[in-house]
């Protein structure tokens, strides 16, 4: 598993924001859309029915310590339900060809994100509903890279820039 800008990538799935919470909430991306499950069902996007895709609420990552800060929003997403408590919460707003909707995501960076990371991943949702990037692109780096760890920023940066090229 890693995490890369405003993405959290598997072997075997694409997230905004932090994985599966313990309740089972996340959005997850696909082919085709956006599957936003939590413990009530799910709904789906398709790209083509999506106007717009934004992250709000993005947490701004402050100038000290990541390291500590990231192992920090792991064990607040893996513990987080359990103890009453979770990671930093998001708000995913899409506009719709039915009208706005907006999906609660939960941070995958307790610290915060970096600017150009952020901007970079933004960047990249609007690519995918203006359908000039594809996130298969991102899937099939999960299956290459996911195991070897979260990249240190400007890898992540550089990998973000090169999955927009895509």
């Amino acid at each position: 598993m890693t995490m890369v800008g405003l993405f959290w990538v598997t072997p075997d799935a694409v997230y905004v924001g932090s994985p599966p919470t313990a309740i089972g909430g996340c959005v997850r991306l696909t082919a085709d859309g956006l599957e936003a499950v939590d413990p009530d069902g799910s709904r789906t996007w398709t790209w083509e029915g999506l106007r717009s895709a934004v992250v709000e609420d993005v947490p701004a990552e402050s100038p000290s310590g990541r390291a500590p800060k990231f192992l920090g929003s792991m064990i607040s997403a893996a513990f987080g339900a359990f103890l009453g408590e979770g990671p930093p919460e998001m708000t995913l707003r899409l506009e719709t060809e039915y009208g706005p909707e907006a999906v609660t995501v939960y941070s995958a960076a307790a610290g915060g994100y970096g600017a150009e990371e952020a901007a970079l991943s933004q960047e990249l949702l609007a690519r995918f509903v203006a359908g000039t990037a594809d996130p298969r692109v991102l899937a099939a780096w999960g299956r290459e890279h996911a195991l070897e760890g979260t990249p240190k920023p400007r890898v992540r940066e550089a990998v973000l820039r090169t999955w927009a090229e895509a």
